[in-house]
């Protein structure tokens, strides 16, 4: 059990205790109380908005134990002028990727999904709106938009997805839910380029991922603004990146390597 949920089964435990006491016996002192209500609270919010602490979701944060190699995953996408791009850029290093598509944007650019799946990278879903009050809502709200995100991945390429990110990495009980149900597997990240907010640059994005490169890890890159046209980071740094994987003497691997040996990341429909 990943140590934040041990923490959070307990602390919940301590606060029940708590309030019980307070019923039964006595109140606790005010600063007691306020203390551990603020320390509740942030490992609740934590747990929504910090997806490497799995809290809620039990998500693929690296390879398995002796994993060997890096992975790279691209979120956003698809776009019909970066995209292709950074296709051509992983064909010229005979790199394989993990995509996770936004459905609607696959719905409106269907051959990109579809050249990415040609050229043999993998593909999951990233949710259907990407809407940033995602952790807001209902359950059957989230379950409609990523089975619509599914269903529309399943129509372009004849596989059902099995992989999910959530939009901006948030969880909470409602999303692991809804993503077990479908039969999603979340997957998270080892190593971030944060490539994709507006004042990225390529040359920063390229050092924060050399600095913690090492086998096993999962780097989460863009292929597509999360809103708009700007061109994303990633298309600058990428050169750089893979430079400094061939310097640290690691390849580039498939995801479902890891997850799911010999096996396409999807179900054949």
């Amino acid at each position: 059990m990943p140590p934040a949920r041990l923490a959070l089964y307990v602390s919940t435990a301590a606060v029940i205790a708590m309030a019980g006491f307070a019923v039964l016996v006595a109140p606790p002192p005010l600063v007691v109380s306020a203390v551990a209500l603020a320390g509740y609270v942030g490992l609740l919010f934590g747990g929504v908005f910090v997806l490497r602490w799995r809290v809620f979701v039990d998500a693929v944060l690296r390879g398995p134990k002796g994993a060997r190699g890096v992975v790279l995953t691209f979120d956003d996408g698809p776009h019909p002028e970066w995209t292709p791009r950074i296709l051509r850029l992983l064909a010229e290093q005979r790199a394989t990727a993990t995509f996770f598509v936004v459905g609607r944007k696959a719905e409106k650019y269907p051959e990109i999904v579809q050249a990415i799946v040609r050229a043999g990278h993998g593909l999951g879903i990233h949710s259907h709106e990407h809407d940033r009050f995602f952790g807001f809502w209902r359950e059957r709200q989230v379950v409609f938009d990523l089975e619509r995100a599914m269903v529309t991945l399943e129509k372009i390429t004849g596989r059902r997805p099995i992989l999910f990110r959530p939009p901006i990495g948030i969880t909470n009980p409602i999303i692991a839910r809804a993503a077990d149900h479908l039969g999603l597997r979340v997957v998270g990240w080892t190593i971030r380029g944060l490539d994709g907010v507006a004042w990225a640059r390529p040359q920063a994005v390229a050092a924060r991922v050399r600095r913690d490169l090492s086998d096993g890890a999962i780097v989460l890159l863009h292929d597509a603004p999360e809103h708009g046209d700007r061109q994303p980071a990633s298309l600058g740094a990428l050169p750089a990146i893979f430079d400094s994987i061939a310097s640290a003497g690691l390849d580039i691997v498939a995801l479902s390597d890891w997850l799911h040996p010999g096996q396409p990341l999807g179900k054949t429909t």
